[in-house]
């Protein structure tokens, strides 16, 4: 895919937003690629809130590629009408989930149009998807092989695994998912100890020494006062927010944040509002008309004001302004909820995650948030900040409550590999991964660009998103690399907007220049 040259002379504007000769801007977003002699930096109104250039680049949908994908995508919607009408007359075997007969005058369980997009354009590239895999997700995996005889509705497996795949799709950023290695022999050393499973609540018998151990860690880690560890990083976004916010209170929420935060915000009762991603224009004009109107219909101020982030989006590869938006946090004395889950070990000199980043103090987050699922190899979340907030979610949070504690061999692998990244294990391991993570981004993202490919996203973001755009791409990127013995995620509609699927490429610190160069290639 061509990347167009930008016209000479364009300069950047403040925000990051590029001229108009970029063409039309995106949220706030750097349309066009500048000159190869220039940086994209980014320029603020109210001082050097940046410390070094802020490069992120998100091309718009060439025009003919638009046409094309909705003509496509039109296409693919016609026939699906019509193999609908020959299933509704028997003459095409019907495989989707029907009522029974007995059953045709209650309310419909399966809602049939509702899935229509899953019946007639997801399964036909739903082999690209829910692969099975039989290794440890390290820098290269081996896969169980699986055909299909009936146009992707069922799988059968031959019986033949495929061997050294490599890996290009895990968020296995630092490398700590595999089976050798200290952490593997900690985590094995307390499987004997304590056994898989604690098989109770926090507040009941399942409160180990290692989760105490573990919290003063993570306190450590992320330099604040307290920090609590929950079994699954979803809860721990779902099950806190309604214990932070509900009726009577504000949620400003990024308009690409993730499900866990979209569900917590919804299930806290509070009044959402929805800003553009990563747009301080958007952001500020909501917290100015919440202040001036307060709430619906009584005009009462609002009870808080809470702004939910994340460091690193996943889909898009971009990275949050945490400067600007704890500038505005403090102007309009709000509270900020910062969700980590793909930053904390990626980025920073230290891999402490976007705070770090941008050399910022951990007191101007009034929540941070993150998971133990993707830099650390193991299983889980947490939550950090002032200490009566720790001690509030112990008693309050559902998560913490009722759901079962996290088992201790994956504890002690967190513990182990946060021990390493912190240099507390008397190695320079950890150090040598986060440098050679930001190393492996910087010179994948180079070699792309180099190609003529359309990516989206921050420069330091290990989080690649390649655009395919056209609905056909998706299942034949795909299905092309597996052949190539290379694994990767390729996303598109509704999880993206219908002209914006992608493959998706996350980086390790696992691969070689080797392994890279073999997947460019």
């Amino acid at each position: 895919m061509e990347r167009p040259a930008a016209e000479p002379g364009a300069q950047p504007r403040a925000n990051g937003c590029s001229g108009a000769a970029h063409g039309a801007l995106r949220n706030g977003y750097v349309r066009g690629l500048p000159a190869p002699d220039t940086q994209i930096h980014h320029i603020v109104h109210n001082g050097g809130l940046y410390k070094k250039p802020f490069n992120e680049a998100f091309e718009e949908t060439p025009m003919l590629v638009a046409v094309l994908t909705y003509v496509g995508y039109g296409v693919l919607t016609l026939f699906g009408y019509l193999r609908d009408f020959l299933r509704q007359w028997k003459i095409e075997k019907c495989q989707n989930a029907t009522e029974r007969e007995e059953q045709k005058d209650f309310v419909p369980l399966y809602q049939d149009f509702e899935n229509f997009y899953t019946r007639n354009l997801y399964m036909r590239i739903r082999d690209s998807w829910n692969r099975p895999i039989c290794s440890v997700p390290g820098a290269k995996v081996d896969m169980m092989e699986r055909v299909s005889h009936d146009y992707n509705w069922t799988f059968m497996y031959t019986g033949r695994v495929i061997k050294d795949i490599i890996n290009m799709g895990s968020y296995n950023y630092l490398g700590f998912a595999q089976n050798t290695g200290a952490c593997q022999e900690a985590a094995a050393k307390v499987l004997s100890q304590y056994g898989a499973g604690v098989c109770s609540t926090r507040q009941e018998m399942g409160n180990l020494d290692k989760h105490e151990e573990l919290e003063k860690l993570i306190a450590r880690f992320l330099g604040v006062e307290s920090a609590m560890a929950y079994g699954m990083g979803f809860a721990t976004n779902s099950m806190n927010i309604p214990a932070l916010v509900g009726k009577g209170c504000l949620i400003l929420s990024d308009e690409l944040n993730h499900a866990s935060l979209v569900l917590g915000a919804r299930l806290s009762g509070a009044t959402i509002r929805i800003f553009k991603h990563n747009n301080m224009q958007s952001l500020e004009k909501l917290l100015k008309d919440a202040i001036v109107h307060g709430q619906p219909r009584t005009r009462r101020p609002w009870k808080k004001i809470l702004i939910l982030v994340e460091g690193i989006y996943s889909m898009e590869g971009s990275i949050v302004r945490l400067p600007e938006v704890i500038a505005l946090k403090k102007k309009y004395k709000s509270y900020l909820y910062l969700d980590e889950a793909h930053s904390i070990g990626a980025l920073g000199p230290s891999g402490r995650g976007v705070v770090e980043y941008f050399g910022l103090n951990p007191e101007d987050v009034d929540v941070m948030m993150g998971t133990f699922t993707k830099s650390f190899g193991a299983a889980g979340g947490y939550i950090g900040g002032k200490k009566e907030l720790i001690d509030y979610l112990r008693t309050y949070s559902h998560s913490a409550v009722y759901a079962a504690s996290l088992s201790p061999p994956v504890v002690e692998q967190i513990i182990t590999s946060m021990k390493c990244i912190m240099g507390e294990d008397g190695s320079t391991f950890g150090k040598e991964c986060v440098q050679q993570l930001a190393e492996n981004t910087r010179y994948f993202r180079r070699r792309l660009k180099e190609m003529g490919f359309i990516i989206y996203g921050n420069e330091d973001s290990p989080v690649v998103p390649l655009m395919l755009y056209m609905p056909a791409k998706i299942g034949a990127f795909g299905r092309e690399m597996l052949k190539r013995n290379i694994g990767v995620v390729v996303v598109g509609f509704p999880a993206t907007p219908i002209i914006e699927s992608r493959a998706r490429f996350c980086l390790s610190a696992a691969h070689t220049k080797e392994i890279l160069d073999t997947s460019l290639c």
